[in-house]
């Protein structure tokens, strides 16, 4: 008979709960983040998960309460809403400290945000973002070295030269091809929009779907409707026209400034919006290579618009190249783990004067599980670091008392390690080591702590006893492993013996 006084236990859909791995491999790749980010002298700062409403700007429709892509709650007369990026709580903060900050103004945040959006495999409604962006600069400049920091990030990360890609492209280069089909001015903003939103979903959709989601619209598997940009068949003719679908996001001739020239050729280069995109590319292509990156690692591509409203020049996406096996063994792609780009209008929100700024922001668990994949150092360090486990094989009062001198002396000695507390034996502890990921536990039984020459340890090395159980087969080798896998020490070697083990490959 079920319980009907027991609350369920179950996460919303669109959550998710972090186990020690996860957040230890998370920490670890954040840490090497921000050392690239450091270097390039971009410094922390820190916004709360609410903002005002209006600050992250989405305005109140006509329901009881704003809904469209934030979750958001009245307090008293105002409504408040939790934030669902890190770009717009920074806008709000550099307006508001606007006098006593350097400018430019060059920070670095990560923090979880929240969309009010229908969820899916790897959709999720909280996901954590790293953001670094420089507010006050609007030279190219600016976009150039936010495309070199994340490159730079790729590597530092472990991910090869040739596994990755910054690919760049410009708001206005789209935004003039619009103009010229009849779509500028400020009654067709929401149209545009879509139009973007289509492109942005290239490389999950393909050709296809996009023309659909330009077009009246789209169905997915679900049987749930898309409504499209309604555009004509000569209009999205001429939008996949720049994009190339024959071949989208290829180099011509393996050449920024090749690509480039050909889009000088098409039509719409009469259109001055169309030009200035262009001007502004061929400045960061410029400034990039001059700093030695060339365009295996940077490269103009024009299928990166970005889905985001307030983007209004430069915008960029970190994409991984390499392939791996998917669940039924067919290769696919990661994509991207990154993006950003120019948000001109964004601090101006907030004040009666132009403020330009520029930035990126990294999908941490996208990238965390691209970086699995990779079997990357920096993850599989943090992931494998559990703390040395003390065993309680007696319980009396004098006994718990010394397991618990031999963790303290661990302790000091700057290793993490804890005494067992659970009711288990000997075999049941040394489960529970392995399950935390330990590689070392510490056996103190009565023979070991009346040993003839004084108080000894055993020292059990978890990983090397997994691999001695594996591999039996030449007694030579197994008497050798085992005797490096387990072995005794006077209490007064713990440490060093400890460190020993710790410290292997």
């Amino acid at each position: 008979m079920t319980d009907t006084s027991l609350v369920r236990a179950a996460l919303p859909r669109g959550f998710a709960d972090r186990v020690e791995a996860d957040i230890a491999a998370a920490d670890a790749m954040m840490a090497k983040i921000r050392e690239v980010y450091a270097l390039y002298g971009f410094e922390a700062v820190e916004t709360p998960f609410v903002e005002f409403t209006e600050a992250l700007g989405k305005f109140l429709p006509d329901q009881d309460r704003p809904n469209e892509g934030v979750f958001s709650f009245k307090d008293d007369d105002e409504w408040l809403s939790l934030r669902y990026d890190l770009t717009a709580p920074l806008a709000r903060y550099v307006a508001e400290n606007y006098d006593r900050l350097p400018r430019p103004y060059r920070s670095y945040r990560a923090g979880w945000v929240f969309r009010n959006e229908k969820p899916g495999p790897g959709r999720f409604r909280q996901f954590m973002q790293f953001d670094a962006d420089t507010v006050g600069a609007a030279s190219p400049a600016a976009d150039a070295e936010i495309c070199m920091m994340a490159a730079d990030v790729m590597e530092a990360l472990g991910i090869a030269r040739g596994d990755y890609v910054i690919k760049v492209n410009n708001r206005k280069v789209l935004d003039g091809v619009m103009e010229a089909i009849g779509l500028g001015g400020d009654a067709n903003a929401g149209r545009r929009l879509t139009v973007l939103r289509a492109i942005d979903k290239l490389d999950r959709l393909g050709p296809d779907g996009v023309r659909a989601l330009l077009g009246a619209g789209r169905k997915d598997e679900s049987g749930d409707f898309t409504r499209g940009a309604g555009l004509e068949e000569g209009q999205t003719k001429d939008i996949t026209t720049l994009l190339n679908f024959a071949g989208f996001g290829d180099l011509i001739d393996g050449s920024n400034k090749s690509t480039l020239d050909e889009w000088e050729q098409l039509r719409f280069s009469v259109n001055s919006t169309f030009q200035a995109g262009i001007a502004e590319l061929r400045q960061i292509a410029h400034l990039t290579e001059a700093s030695g990156y060339d365009t295996q690692r940077i490269r103009v591509d024009n299928t990166v618009v970005r889905g985001l409203e307030y983007y209004t020049g430069p915008v960029f996406e970190a994409e991984l190249t390499f392939e791996i096996p998917g669940d039924d063994g067919k290769p696919i792609r990661f994509g991207s783990v990154g993006g950003g780009g120019r948000y001109d209008g964004l601090v101006a929100r907030f004040r009666s004067e132009p403020v330009p700024a520029t930035g990126f922001s990294i999908g941490v668990s996208r990238l965390l599980a691209a970086l699995r994949a990779i079997k990357s150092p920096i993850v599989a360090a943090a992931e494998s670091a559990g703390p040395v486990v003390v065993l309680a094989l007696d319980r009396d009062a004098d006994s718990m008392a010394n397991y618990q001198r031999l963790v303290a002396r661990l302790r000091k000695a700057g290793i993490a390690s804890e005494l067992y507390l659970g009711q288990g034996g000997m075999n049941a502890q040394l489960k529970y080591a392995d399950r935390r990921g330990s590689r070392v536990a510490i056996i103190q039984g009565s023979n070991e702590r009346n040993a003839p020459g004084g108080p000894q340890v055993t020292i059990r090395d978890l990983k090397l006893g997994a691999e001695l159980a594996k591999s039996t087969k030449d007694r030579a080798d197994y008497l050798e492993l085992r005797q490096r896998a387990q072995f005794q020490a006077g209490e007064a070697e713990l440490v060093a013996c400890v460190n020993e083990v710790l410290a292997r490959k």
